[in-house]
């Protein structure tokens, strides 16, 4: 791998480091959902929704489509999941760890 490879893949995780963003991926886990869903889901104001949404459009993750006034996102790149519950894997193992140093194992 060289610089430019791993700056775009820095990039990808960038637009994840943020909890309403990874929040918003694994909500489009099932699938397609207009701006109004995930408006209930994350409990954002709409430029702050607007703003996380244009962060994920922008590094590859989602893509949108306008269907008279309502906007629907989804994911471009399902991959990204695997990324999330890999993270998500990395959590408990050190969850496990931490709990056996304070057990004294």
């Amino acid at each position: 791998m060289n610089y430019q490879a791993a700056k775009a893949r820095s990039q990808v995780l960038k637009a994840l480091a943020h909890p309403t963003r990874v929040l918003l991926v694994d909500a489009l886990r099932s699938g397609e959902k207009c701006v109004m869903e995930l408006l209930r889901i994350a409990d954002v104001d709409g430029s702050t929704m607007s703003r996380h949404l244009e962060r994920l459009r922008d590094a590859g993750i989602l893509e949108s489509r306008k269907e008279g006034q309502r906007v629907f996102y989804r994911l471009a790149s399902p991959c990204v999941l695997a990324a999330l519950d890999c993270a998500m894997e990395v959590f408990r193992v050190e969850a496990k760890r931490s709990d056996r140093l304070l057990r004294g194992e």
